[in-house]
């Protein structure tokens, strides 16, 4: 008969086998034709969680000097040397001498407009944190009417200014904005088909160059991080919308990739993604773009949170144009996303 002890570790190990294979095929998912297998791109979503998970299965096996640790060991290297890191140890000192175009991203989430956050006057100190932090380059998502008004205290730090009406601008509602303390030579719009979401480029000249910033907001899984939300959710109608967002996310990547390649200049890609480094989504709109938090971020480079579980789904890219001398995630509580800045200096 077996013990107890040795039930236990069976299960642990059937458990820890588990964990390393869902770890491993999401590996697989960057290989694999995505739009023919949306529902393997939702595995992306949870890469962090497989990870920290191997992870204890790790310590726990070498504790108990078990050759079982062999396995999370492997599904962890191999997710380090396909999927990149979850967690990055910021070793470098940036350079305070080096002049370069602050850039900042955020999704504002309509300056609380509907009070979803229980913070009185969020508005106000959106606005006075951007003033506080003064970036060259301002990109924001889900942006309410009022940044229109040539009143608001944050436009007068903004000589130009490109902002986009998804909704329509009868309903006084915006979704994209950029702001800029360098002349914006011109503008586009880029309509998703079907969707409220889009992405919008503004030419800007810096001295005599002219660079192409994309503002993108990708199509939305429309999650509330609450408990009580996700648990009042039928997980085979949930499993369906997700499904059907990370097909439309895609869609819009691949649009997205087209805009990209038909433009020879220098090239920025900020804005909120909906969804992970280790999608396909991701991989599509970053091609061999440089992500500037892999390369100077550290941490987890948290920029939105679900039930306390840290994710990155807003991102600075930029092309081999670009010097990136600093990034930097701020931990302030304003939105359900977080701000992500870079200092970016063009060669």
């Amino acid at each position: 008969m077996l013990g107890k002890k040795s039930i236990l570790k069976k299960l642990l190990f059937w458990l820890n086998l588990v964990f390393a294979l869902f770890l491993v095929l999401s590996i697989a998912v960057k290989h694999i034709s995505a739009i023919n297998f949306t529902f393997l791109s939702l595995l992306s979503l949870t890469v962090p969680f497989f990870v920290v998970g191997n992870g204890l299965f790790l310590i726990y096996w070498l504790l108990g000097k078990n050759r079982k640790a062999l396995v999370s060991g492997l599904a962890l290297f191999l997710g380090f040397l396909f999927l990149g890191p979850v967690f990055r140890i910021g070793t470098h000192q940036s350079d305070g001498d080096s002049k370069g175009i602050s850039l900042m991203t955020f999704n504002v989430r309509g300056f609380n407009e509907f009070n979803q956050l229980d913070i009185p006057d969020i508005d106000s100190l959106i606005v006075d944190f951007i003033e506080t932090e003064n970036p060259d380059i301002l990109c924001l998502q889900e942006a309410p009417h009022i940044l229109k008004s040539h009143k608001s205290k944050l436009l007068l730090n903004y000589d130009y200014k490109y902002i986009d009406y998804v909704y329509g601008e009868p309903t006084n509602r915006v979704i994209l904005g950029i702001y800029s303390k360098y002349p914006i030579l011109d503008n586009q719009i880029i309509d998703f088909p079907k969707s409220h979401n889009s992405a919008m480029f503004s030419d800007i000249l810096i001295g005599s160059d002219t660079l192409r910033l994309f503002n993108i907001h990708l199509e939305s899984f429309k999650i509330r991080p609450e408990v009580r939300t996700i648990q009042k959710a039928n997980s085979n109608k949930l499993f369906v919308r997700l499904n059907k967002v990370v097909a439309k996310q895609l869609e819009q990547a691949e649009i997205l990739e087209e805009h990209l390649n038909a433009t020879a200049l220098p090239k920025i890609v900020v804005g909120d993604f909906n969804n992970t480094q280790f999608s396909n989504v991701y991989q599509t709109i970053k091609g061999d773009m440089s992500d500037t938090f892999l390369e100077k971020g550290k941490g987890f480079g948290k920029t939105y949170s679900l039930l306390n579980y840290p994710m990155r789904i807003d991102y600075i890219l930029t092309d081999d144009s670009f010097d990136i001398i600093d990034h930097k995630n701020f931990d302030v509580k304003l939105s359900d996303h977080y701000p992500v800045q870079a200092i970016l200096r063009l060669e």
